[in-house]
């Protein structure tokens, strides 16, 4: 059995489960750590595995440009020997890059920062229009490579194709992500496109690894309940929501009550690309089981460190402090004393403040663990949360 729930929350959707792969077993709901180019920023396999991460995520796009996923088949066999990491991974589809390299640079619209137009802190910046990277047919993507300006092509067959050559234990299938400035008319025919993508998707897939279906439509409710009932009925062994989460948390919201009830109650249920405090608790308890999200590394890599309700951390300022604030020149204390992380238990905030003031590459270690030894220590606290039935009482706590 590839997942198994083993505990339902008393008045809301969040559950416990267990996701069984090849190369360990993994509690939900989670939190996969980014390692988009087979490596997590700045930290080693055995850091990851002294935080406790129990899935690594690994990008698609950017492996078949560099190395090239025929290298990491024919010479080491799987990604996991490539980066010698020994537990579970997932690998994307290249579907985001559809829209990171296509309409999201045209309407200068991101993953991070202004991923929520109405609540951006972008919004009132007049963006010039960029030249896209990605250009979209009805048969696959076509992209120009960052790196060096060549050509690449992504189609269903060839992105399952890809990931079948990387080796993870869990694949998506390729679909086209879009903007939240899309308009219902374009969404729709992106839909239908996704729709067909995931039939061919599931007719190219030819091994044992657990191939995803994704959802998508917008922020468009009729979109939504269409795509999540045309997908499920695919069978894939689990479901993930992607694209456009609307224009605002409150659309996110939404999205979810539209789709999750349209899924098969066994199968899991990954949340692409989103990884706030705040969200972790809200999608948890709309049902969500997996989650992905790069901003722990890039939040420490920019000064920024999470800290819990006991430090102060809260809603308003994101659970986080900036490192670079003069008051921590002097500070004795740790990050969060009731972290128990390697930087905490070891570094004060006057250290880690000389270490960024000054670009040591030590920094970028030290951060990086924390932020995500803290975001999986938080998963720890709500799932046995859950299995006790205190998961409203930890979320009131927090939020």
């Amino acid at each position: 059995m590839f997942f198994k729930i083993t505990h339902k929350n008393n008045g809301s959707r969040a559950r416990t489960g267990i996701l069984e792969t090849p190369h360990g077993s993994i509690e939900t709901p989670v939190f996969m750590v980014v390692g988009t180019k087979a490596t997590v920023k700045a930290l080693d396999p055995e850091d990851l595995k002294k935080i406790k991460t129990q899935i690594v995520l690994a990008n698609t796009y950017h492996l078949t440009l560099s190395p090239g996923e025929k290298l990491i088949k024919e010479k080491f066999g799987s990604m996991r020997e490539f980066m010698s990491w020994k537990g579970p991974m997932i690998t994307d589809s290249g579907g985001f890059q559809v829209f990171s390299l296509g309409f999201g640079m045209e309407h200068n619209v991101g993953k991070l920062g202004n991923i929520f137009p109405a609540e951006s802190v972008f919004k009132n910046k007049t963006a010039e229009k960029q030249e896209k990277y990605a250009k979209i047919d009805e048969n696959g993507v076509s992209f120009k490579s960052p790196i060096d300006g060549k050509k690449h092509r992504l189609t269903p067959e060839t992105s399952i194709r890809i990931q079948e050559d990387l080796g993870a234990d869990i694949i998506l299938a390729f679909d086209e992500c879009t903007s939240p400035l899309h308009d219902h008319e374009y969404t729709e025919k992106a839909l239908e496109r996704t729709h067909r993508w995931a039939e061919q998707c599931i007719k190219a897939h030819k091994t044992k690894q657990r191939l995803l279906g994704i959802i998508q439509g917008g922020a468009f409710e009729d979109l939504r309940k269409k795509s999540s009932k045309f997908i499920s009925s695919l069978d894939f062994p689990g479901y993930a929501i992607g694209g456009s989460l609307g224009n605002s948390k409150k659309d996110m919201h939404d999205i979810l009550e539209w789709c999750i009830p349209n899924l098969p109650e066994e199968k899991p249920r990954h949340l692409l690309g989103i990884g706030a405090i705040e969200d972790l608790f809200e999608c948890v308890e709309r049902g969500i089981d997996m989650f992905d999200c790069v901003s722990p590394t890039r939040l420490a890599r920019s000064g920024y460190l999470f800290v819990s309700p006991t430090e102060k951390g809260s809603r308003q300022n994101k659970f986080r402090i900036n490192i670079k604030n003069s008051a921590n020149r002097t500070s004795a204390k740790p990050i969060d004393k009731t972290c128990d992380c390697y930087t905490c238990k070891n570094f004060s905030r006057a250290y880690l403040r000389h270490l960024f003031a000054n670009n040591e590459l030590l920094y970028h270690r030290l951060g990086s663990i924390h932020n995500l030894r803290f975001i999986l220590r938080l998963m720890e606290k709500i799932r046995e949360s859950i299995k006790k039935d205190k998961f409203t009482e930890l979320k009131n706590k927090w939020l």
